[in-house]
C-alpha cells in the first residue's frame, strides 16, 4: 500500500531514519550530555537487541512469563446489541500485570541487563507501566524507582500498591499539575543524573530517538498475533482496527501489524470534558506541531507556546503530546484519528462489563467507545479492538465518581 508518497509495504524497515525521524516528526532534542547516553542506547538495541540470544530470550520470557499469545474475544453479547456489525477485542488486560504495557517493559529491562546497568528509571499515569517495569526489574534483579504524579497516586492506589510490593521506590511528584507530563520531566532529570549506571525506560512510543523506534519495535507482537488470530478465527481481516491513544504505544504496536493491509486504522484520543484547551488531552485531533520531552511531535499548547494542562478521566492518556509517529501516520492519512469524551468511555466501560464479563481500563474504553459509535455507521462488517489494559486499577476511581451507576 502506498499512501501520500510512503509505501507501506517496507515501512517498518524505513522508518525511522538514522536520526530518528517519521518524516519531520521526531528527532532526538537532548543535552550534549544526554546525546552520548542515548546514542550507547542506539548502539546497543541495534548490536544486542537484533541477534538471535536476544530475540530468543525475549520470546522465551513472552512465552513462559507473560502469558502470550494473549487472545482474541468476540463481543458476541455487545455486538448485537449495537446491531450488525461485529465487535473483537485483541486480549491485552490477560497479559501479565494486566495490560500491554510489560511487552516493552521486559525488553527494556533486557536490555539493561545486556548493557550492565543497575537500575531502571521510569514515567508512569495510570501506574500500568510502572507496575510493568517494577516487575521487569524485579525479574532481572535491577533496582527501580518510578516517578508519578500526586494526582495519579491518589487516583491509582492499587498500581501504587503494586509497584511497592514488587520492590520499586515510588517518587510522589509534586509540581505543576501533578499528572504524567510532570512526572516524565522528574524522570527525565534523574535520569540525567544517573545515566551511567541506570537505563530510562519510557512508558510510551514518545522522547528523544530511539525510544518511539523501541517502544514501537517491543510492542509490534500484539499487531502481528492480532492479525493471525483474526484471520485464524474468521478467515478475513477486520474492515477497521482501534486504539486508544494518549502517548500511543499499545496503538503503535497495534497498528503496525495492519500498516499494508486494506484495513481501515482508527485512533482514540481522550476529548474528556469537551474541546475547551484544558478539558481534553486529543493533542492530535487540537494540537500543533512542537517540541516537548526531547522529539517534535504534534502537541496542546498554551499562549506562551508551552505545553498546555491537559485532561482526561483516564490517568494513562493525560499527556499534552503524541508519539512522533502517530504525527506522521496522521499527515500520510493511514490513520484517522477521532476523540471519545469521558461519558462516552464511562459507558463503553460498563457495557462491556455488564454484557462480556470484561472490566477494561478507562484508558481501553475511549477505544471502544469509538468502535461501538463506529458500528453504528457501518451496515455490516467487523472492527477489532486493542483492549490494552484491565480495569483493576481503575474501581477506587470508579467507585467514588460513578457508583451511583452500579444500581
Amino acid at each position: 500500500m502506498i499512501k501520500n508518497g510512503v509505501d507501506f509495504s517496507t515501512y517498518l524497515k524505513s522508518y525511522p531514519d538514522d536520526a530518528g525521524y517519521f518524516g519531520p516528526y521526531g528527532g532526538a532534542y537532548i543535552s550534549e550530555e544526554l546525546q552520548a547516553a542515548m546514542q550507547e542506547i542506539t548502539d546497543a538495541y541495534f548490536n544486542i537487541a537484533k541477534s538471535a540470544k536476544f530475540v530468543n530470550e525475549l520470546r522465551r520470557i513472552r512465552r513462559e512469563f507473560q502469558g502470550r499469545p494473549t487472545p482474541v474475544s468476540h463481543l458476541e453479547r455487545l455486538s448485537n446489541s449495537l446491531g450488525r456489525v461485529q465487535l473483537y477485542v485483541k486480549r491485552e488486560d490477560l497479559n501479565h500485570t494486566g495490560a500491554h504495557k510489560l511487552n516493552h517493559c521486559m525488553g527494556e529491562a533486557l536490555l539493561a541487563k545486556f548493557m550492565g546497568k543497575k537500575k531502571v528509571i521510569a514515567e508512569t499515569g495510570a501506574g500500568q507501566h510502572g507496575v510493568a517495569l517494577a516487575t521487569a526489574a524485579s525479574y532481572f534483579g535491577l533496582e527501580c524507582d518510578i516517578y508519578m504524579g500526586k494526582v495519579d497516586i491518589m487516583k491509582q492506589a492499587p498500581n501504587v500498591a503494586r509497584m511497592k510490593i514488587l520492590g520499586a521506590n515510588v517518587v510522589e511528584v509534586t509540581h505543576g499539575l501533578q499528572t504524567l507530563k510532570e512526572a516524565v520531566d522528574a524522570a527525565f532529570q534523574a535520569y540525567s543524573r544517573e545515566y551511567k549506571d541506570a537505563i530510562y525506560c519510557i512508558g510510551s512510543v514518545v522522547g528523544p530517538h530511539p525510544f518511539p523506534m523501541m517502544v514501537r519495535d517491543f510492542q509490534e507482537v500484539v499487531g502481528i498475533e492480532a492479525r493471525e488470530q483474526f484471520l485464524d478465527m474468521t478467515g478475513e481481516l477486520p474492515d477497521a482496527v482501534v486504539a486508544c491513544v494518549g502517548g500511543g504505544s499499545n496503538a503503535a504496536g497495534f497498528f503496525s501489524g495492519f500498516l499494508n493491509d486494506p484495513v481501515k486504522i482508527y485512533g482514540v484520543e481522550p476529548l474528556g470534558r469537551g474541546p475547551k484547551l484544558g478539558d481534553h488531552a486529543a493533542s492530535l485531533n487540537y494540537g500543533s506541531e512542537g517540541i516537548m520531552h526531547g522529539f517534535n511531535s504534534v502537541m496542546l499548547k498554551d499562549d506562551q507556546g508551552d505545553p498546555a494542562p491537559v485532561y482526561s478521566v483516564a490517568s494513562g492518556l493525560d499527556y499534552p503530546s503524541s508519539g512522533p509517529e502517530h504525527a506522521f501516520w496522521k499527515k500520510t492519512g493511514r490513520v484517522q484519528y477521532d476523540v471519545a469524551d469521558d461519558e462516552e468511555a464511562i459507558d463503553a466501560f460498563f457495557k462491556l462489563s455488564r454484557l462480556e464479563g470484561i472490566i477494561p481500563a478507562i484508558e481501553s474504553a475511549h477505544a471502544l467507545a469509538f468502535a461501538m459509535r463506529l458500528s453504528q455507521k457501518m451496515r455490516t462488517g467487523s472492527i477489532l479492538v486493542n483492549l490494552s489494559g484491565r480495569g483493576d486499577k481503575d474501581m477506587d476511581y470508579i467507585l467514588e465518581n460513578y457508583g451511583d451507576r452500579l444500581d
